[in-house]
């Protein structure tokens, strides 16, 4: 059996389609869980903060079933250390392209892709320096307001229809929703 970074694009899109569930009260539980095995993991002096975010943050919110983690380290982190500790048979590490003046160190970590497809707990977690981030304006405005909430489930069901087997497809048709409720969100803080 071929492991997860083995898979080619076609496969990858098979075993890990678009799944939207209804609102799971245990997926706080599991944030809360995955944020102490970071903790135990890593030397907490690079640790800025550790934030759950994305729909499964939203109480009642539809979700695709993966628990989104910002993961704020300090500028002055030993990246390559930083990478080493995460166990490489839980975390699949994805380093992004980097551009100038970013702030970002450019890296992802994902736990519960296995060769067969997704484990019961998912998580993505975004490693970023500290900073001002539209994820957190966006995720407290959706706590806040509801009605919102349900225009974004609407969307969320309707383009999982459009856009199944295409992950980036599918963020990027909810990139204009986002970025609009979150310049709304930013006026109100």
């Amino acid at each position: 059996m071929k492991a997860v970074e083995e898979l080619t694009d076609d496969e990858r899109v098979a075993l890990f389609p678009i799944v939207l569930s209804e609102y799971n009260p245990e997926w706080a539980v599991w944030f809360d869980e995955e944020k102490v095995r970071i903790e135990q993991l890593l030397n907490m002096e690079d640790i800025a903060g550790i934030t759950h975010y994305g729909s499964t943050s939203v109480p009642g919110l539809m979700a695709k079933p993966t628990i989104d983690i910002l993961l704020e380290i300090n500028e002055n982190a030993d990246i390559e250390k930083f990478i080493a500790s995460f166990p490489p048979s839980e975390y699949i590490c994805l380093r992004q392209s980097s551009t100038p003046n970013s702030q970002t160190p450019h890296l992802m970590f994902l736990k519960g892709y296995t060769p067969t497809g997704f484990a019961e707990r998912v998580f993505h977690i975004h490693v970023r320096y500290p900073g001002d981030w539209d994820e957190l304006y966006f995720r407290d405005f959706l706590i806040k307001h509801p009605d919102t909430a349900a225009e974004y489930a609407a969307l969320k069901r309707k383009l999982k229809e459009q856009y199944e087997h295409d992950r980036d497809g599918y963020t990027e048709a909810k990139g204009g929703f986002i970025r609009e409720v979150s310049a709304r969100a930013r006026k109100e803080v």
